[in-house]
């Protein structure tokens, strides 16, 4: 397809793709030469999704988390269930969520312009989230998107 032409004047050493949902994903790999390394969707402890990661594991395609923190949305820096398991490991509710999204092999890129929460957010490998942590976390999944709707075409039309 347009990708697989366009892709073929380079050099093949991989390529990326952002939101491609399980059905989009599936086009990609059955219908051209070129699979993605990597495939950057929405996840963050509100919507978590675990049939993405399932179908991109099969697939050998590395998840990346795209709003990590879900932008704030919802008070997940101080949601009770995510301070609890922070208090018990001495980190604060963002650096359980990263760990969260390494225990789940995600690639998970975070910015900030704070020195202190740069710092706070590499200090995340002296410790791991046992099953119960785990568990808790899986609980707050909502099951879909808190943030503005990426595929209605008014919010890209609104660029315009």
């Amino acid at each position: 397809m347009a990708l697989g032409v366009q892709w073929s004047v380079y050099t093949k050493k991989a390529a990326c793709v952002s939101s491609f949902w399980n059905e989009r994903l599936a086009d990609l790999i059955t219908f051209n030469d070129v699979k993605p390394a990597v495939n950057q969707i929405e996840t963050n402890v509100w919507n978590q999704e675990w049939k993405s990661q399932t179908y991109m594991e099969k697939e050998a395609v590395q998840p990346e988390a795209w709003a990590p923190f879900a932008e704030g949305a919802d008070h997940i820096f101080t949601n009770p269930v995510l301070a609890e398991i922070a208090n018990k490991h001495g980190k604060t509710t963002a650096q359980v969520m990263i760990r969260w999204f390494l225990q789940r092999n995600y690639v998970v890129i975070l910015k900030s312009v704070h020195k202190k929460r740069l710092a706070e957010n590499f200090n995340v490998f002296d410790f791991k989230l046992d099953a119960e942590d785990m568990g808790k976390i899986k609980i707050l999944d909502q099951g879909h998107s808190v943030l503005e709707d990426e595929m209605d075409p008014e919010i890209a039309e609104s660029f315009r």
